[in-house]
């Protein structure tokens, strides 16, 4: 893209280096995306006891990333620090309660758009300063069911329709009442959520985009393994959001739609597979009119030391409207340079190849998308994405991510160049 500058030769070794390595990010995986609750002593026999066997969690996440976009005379660098310290209780006749808060702290200049920061000459970086009440809940629970009231991450299947956004600084969590059961005997599960806020990774402040959602949001997911190895789902989410005065219906109301769809996931002799088909409309507050399909085909199997995976991911379009996943963790899937988080309006069709492996400890992997419309004749362009994480002990990691995205629609998207550098460290 002609500009170097001091990212050039660093850019050139970290790519170079990669490559020889075979190095990148799993799709699936998106890299370091997701986070699971903290499991603790769940035999308090007292209220003391629910607190002193409590486990206290720390978590620092510090990133830099780097973004040279066409269209932008200044590069964007972001310089960030998350601080996560949460509490959650052991279970006492039942009951746990949780309670987590994040800091994001930009660290030296802002040179980057946080979306809040009004630094609008630069390319976006959505990590916003802040800090949060992350989560905070109380849960039930008794034999096989839970029920859970409060702010809370919900992570439904792979994240492509409901996630938590984990890999921005700032996580996306729920204020809502959600219940689940799991009969381990059937291998059944069946998980509702009643969802009246969302809060996005624009918080905690509102800037170009709306740090909450309100709204009435349900969110059902059946799961079942009739036959050992394999996995059927079926989900229903029915968004309907609030429109707020502040911001256009596109960044509110306008998300409001009823997704049904099933997918399915298991080997098939030397192949793991995956499947998926959902149907979409317009619902809720939504000002739109339309329906539109998705649907996935994806097969991987291990060539030596190397594991191989072929998809083709597909978000229809209907009336010039996309299909939408809102609250999807959209960083992991349609490339890591993030271009295609709102769906065009002919829809878009990505046929990806990921080689994985590792060197040691180190694990690393890469990923080529081949990028076009699904509703005209656009070719929008293709991306690498390359990532290399060293998990160095249970407490720290380092993680190295690279994207280019190429583009052939260069009036539509932007070619861009994104590189990070993260270190994670956990107790």
């Amino acid at each position: 893209m002609g500009k170097q500058g001091r990212f050039g030769v660093w850019r050139s070794g970290v790519l170079l280096g990669m490559v020889a390595l075979l190095a990148a990010g799993a799709r699936a995986e998106g890299g370091a995306d997701s986070y699971v609750d903290s499991h603790v002593d769940s035999g308090a026999a007292s209220i003391d006891e629910m607190l002193t066997k409590g486990d206290v969690e720390l978590d620092l996440r510090y990133r830099f990333e780097h973004v040279d976009q066409d269209g932008f005379d200044h590069n964007a660098d972001a310089s960030t620090l998350r601080t996560r310290i949460g509490f959650t209780t052991a279970a006492w006749k039942g009951l746990s309660l949780m309670a987590e808060v994040d800091n994001v702290t930009a660290i030296g200049a802002e040179d980057y758009n946080s979306t809040e920061n009004g630094e609008t000459q630069f390319p976006v970086v959505a990590d916003p300063e802040g800090t949060d009440i992350n989560q905070v809940w109380a849960r039930y629970s008794a034999g096989d069911a839970s029920g859970t009231y409060g702010r809370q991450r919900i992570l439904h299947g792979n994240e492509r329709f409901i996630g938590g956004v984990a890999w921005r600084q700032n996580e996306q969590t729920y204020d809502g009442f959600r219940l689940q059961w799991q009969a381990q005997a059937q291998a059944v599960e069946l998980d509702y959520a009643y969802v009246y806020n969302v809060n996005r990774i624009f918080g905690p402040d509102d800037g170009a985009q709306p740090a909450d959602w309100h709204g009435k949001n349900h969110f059902l997911r059946l799961k079942a393994s009739p036959w050992d190895g394999h996995t059927v789902a079926a989900f229903g989410y029915l968004l309907d959001i609030d429109p707020q005065s502040a911001y256009g219906d596109n960044l509110t109301r306008n998300n409001g739609a009823d997704t049904w769809g099933i997918e399915y996931s298991g080997k098939l002799g030397p192949v793991a597979a995956r499947a998926a088909y959902a149907r979409q409309s317009d619902a809720g507050d939504s000002q739109r009119d339309y329906s539109a399909d998705y649907y996935l085909l994806e097969g991987g199997m291990a060539l030596g030391p190397v594991n191989a995976l072929v998809g083709y991911e597909v978000l229809g379009a209907g009336d010039g409207v996309g299909f939408a996943t809102p609250l999807a963790t959209l960083h992991k899937f349609q490339g890591f340079a993030d271009l295609f988080l709102t769906t065009p309006g002919d829809g878009i069709e990505d046929l990806y190849l990921t080689l994985s492996g590792a060197l040691g400890p180190v694990k690393l992997a890469g990923t080529w998308h081949d990028f076009k419309a699904e509703d005209s004749s656009a070719d929008f362009g293709s991306e690498l994405d390359l990532v290399a994480t060293w998990p160095i002990n249970t407490a720290l990691s380092l993680q190295l991510k690279y994207a280019n995205f190429s583009s052939d629609a260069s009036a539509r998207y932007a070619d861009t160049e994104k590189a990070w550098l993260m270190v994670n460290f956990n107790i």
